[in-house]
């Protein structure tokens, strides 16, 4: 990736809705090199454009942080279980005291301890979790992954 990956990603930041045409005029850039970046950057998997919501702004929903502290040291594979769970938006291996950091969007009426007995359990190996429940968030959008 190069200075204009990133300036085309930066100008579909602000508006994923926004023409090649109009990205060029902005960059001046010929309209098929951006068409042809975009085409590539989605096609390998670097970029995708996609809906996402402020989580403050969906009523009766909480995004929720989670650091979790594993038995052992499969933790991709770990974090690939956790990914498949209902409401998980994002799976990070991390370094410092967690494993894994988990970011959940859960429907109050599901709430956290539903979330815990009937998916979080299910997984082995979980030595410890802590649980960060984001009352405000800022500059912060997620995709909608509840059914």
């Amino acid at each position: 990736m190069d200075r204009i990956d990133f300036a085309i990603i930066r100008e579909l930041f602000k508006d994923g809705r926004r023409s090649f045409k109009k990205i060029a005029d902005r960059l001046g850039l010929a309209q098929n090199t951006v068409r042809n970046r975009y085409d590539k950057l989605t096609a390998d998997g670097t970029l995708q454009v996609c809906g996402l919501v402020d989580p403050d702004k969906i009523e009766n929903h909480r995004l929720v942080y989670m650091g979790i502290k594993l038995a052992g040291m499969g933790l991709v594979e770990k974090a690939k279980d956790f990914a498949k769970l209902p409401g998980v938006i994002n799976v990070c291996v991390v370094t410092g005291r967690y494993d894994l950091l988990l970011t959940v969007l859960l429907k109050e009426d599901t709430g956290l301890l539903t979330f815990f007995k009937e998916h979080l359990y299910k997984i082995k190996g979980i030595l410890s979790t802590e649980t960060f429940v984001s009352y405000k968030g800022y500059n912060h959008r997620v995709p909608y992954v509840l059914p």
